[in-house]
């Protein structure tokens, strides 16, 4: 192994494969890293469940995803604590667990790159202070940096995507789509409200598995249903990908500051523009009257649904291409791990 080329460690959470045969936010952008990693030269080993797939050494104690012990203690404790023996080897492990890095820092691992995919909100706040304190932290948006301002940021490095899995789709489905999971955060309900007064069809594809989101479903969204609301349930890869090219736009009305959504990226990868609500990264990705529109209100999601057509679907594409590579990822995290290296 060359002096330029680095042993890198991937640390997934326990809890969906690698890549995710369907849902799976996170276990999407590790997989894209380890295959970028592995492009630009460099030698990758993926800690993750033992079901993963992703096309680089694999090591696991866990065998198959435990989606229905998420969250549980004793199952991440034990996946980092073996996780970072396997990666004893490495120069360097990004972890993208949330227990992983206590871990680490408890070990004198000093070598430690940490992700963090969710809000600093409550408890994640000031743990995350605490590690951003100790090890370089990043942040997927600037605006999930700026909501947590004593967290020390090393550097802020948006999702991306390999754009040419993204077919460029014409919108000649005609409807709007919701794609995600079935919480309020989401804004399903309120989708399928808007696409119903603006007078446009709504496809609904979301995850929905927990119990609070069958509950969610049955008293929020079911009742809405009917020849122009349309519930296709969760969508695996090929079926995402299609929808998303012949949506006239994704219809994303977010209830809360996600610090990035990928799923507005793979719209404009296929061409779909945007139609979303004005919080969290939402700004950072959705350029308003180009790639799709931002929107202060419901009010204004339903004159934006309106006025889709204005918007020119090569435009959407080209943003992607420019802005939210895998490339550009990857090298956002090559030169943060080289500067590791060299501290």
């Amino acid at each position: 192994m060359s002096r330029s080329q680095l042993k890198i460690g991937l640390l997934s959470p326990p809890w969906v494969a690698v890549p995710p045969p369907a849902y799976g936010g996170t276990e999407s952008i590790v997989d894209r890293i380890a295959r970028g990693l592995v492009a630009a030269g460099h030698h990758v080993t993926l800690y993750a469940t033992g079901d993963s797939t992703a096309p680089v050494p694999l090591a696991y104690s866990v065998a198959t995803a435990a989606a229905d012990r998420m969250g549980e203690g004793t199952v991440e404790l034990r996946h980092v604590m073996e996780g970072y023996e396997a990666l004893a080897g490495c120069d360097i492990v990004h972890d993208h667990t949330l227990v992983g890095p206590a871990w680490a820092l408890a070990c004198g691992r000093s070598r430690v790159v940490t992700t963090c995919h969710g809000p600093f909100v409550g408890e994640l706040r000031a743990i995350y202070r605490r590690y951003g304190a100790r090890l370089p932290a990043v942040a997927i948006s600037r605006d999930q940096a700026a909501r947590a301002p004593e967290i020390a940021i090393d550097r802020v490095i948006h999702h991306g995507l390999d754009i040419e899995q993204f077919p460029v789709g014409r919108g000649d489905g005609g409807y709007l789509l919701f794609l995600g999971r079935m919480v309020p955060d989401k804004g399903v309900r309120e989708a399928a409200v808007l696409a119903r007064t603006a007078g446009r069809p709504l496809v609904i594809a979301a995850k929905m598995r927990e119990p609070s989101e069958r509950s969610y479903f049955a008293e929020e969204v079911r009742p809405l249903l009917g020849d122009d609301i349309v519930f296709v349930g969760e969508a695996a890869n090929g079926t995402k990908l299609n929808l998303l090219a012949g949506a006239a736009a994704l219809l994303n009305p977010i209830r809360w500051p996600e610090p990035f959504g990928l799923v507005m990226t793979e719209a404009l990868a296929c061409g779909t523009p945007v139609l979303t609500s004005q919080v969290g990264a939402a700004p950072e990705i959705v350029d308003d009257g180009v790639t799709g529109f931002l929107c202060a209100d419901d009010a204004a999601l339903v004159q934006a649904i309106e006025r889709v057509d204005e918007l020119d679907r090569a435009a959407c594409r080209a943003a992607v291409v420019e802005r939210f590579s895998t490339e550009r990822m990857v090298a956002a995290y090559i030169a943060l791990y080289q500067d590791v290296m060299a501290r």
